[in-house]
């Protein structure tokens, strides 16, 4: 099994930074990309960022320039760093990967972390 661990989130004030960061673990083969979704209660998820194994980047609308992605892939991790926040950036930030595991019949799947709290104050 693969399991994703979030951290890094927390309240700031706007126009504050934050780094969020993602580790995977478990009976990972190959990771062919990563990324950040938020999610606010009662609404969709939402797209925030991706970086593949070539880090090739993707980024919403709503967050280029202030957002930046980034990975280690020694280290199965994403990073998130987060700038110029505003109130409008408060959700739960989810972090996705795109695995093969060990002993997988169907090649890549899709696995979700639990989320960390992002809070922008008003």
């Amino acid at each position: 099994q693969v399991q994703l661990v979030e951290s890094g989130g927390g309240l700031v004030q706007p126009g504050g930074s934050l780094r969020l960061s993602c580790a995977a673990s478990g009976s990972i083969v190959s990771i062919a990309a990563m990324g950040w979704y938020r999610q606010v209660s009662g609404k969709q998820r939402e797209f925030v960022a991706t970086i593949t194994t070539g880090a090739s980047t993707m980024y919403a609308d709503s967050v280029k320039g202030r957002f930046t992605i980034s990975r280690d892939n020694a280290k199965n991790a994403v990073y998130l760093q987060m700038n110029s926040l505003k109130p409008e950036d408060t959700a739960v930030y989810l972090c996705n990967a795109r695995i093969r595991t060990t002993g997988s019949r169907y090649g890549y799947e899709d696995y979700w972390g639990q989320g960390t709290q992002v809070t922008v104050s008003s």
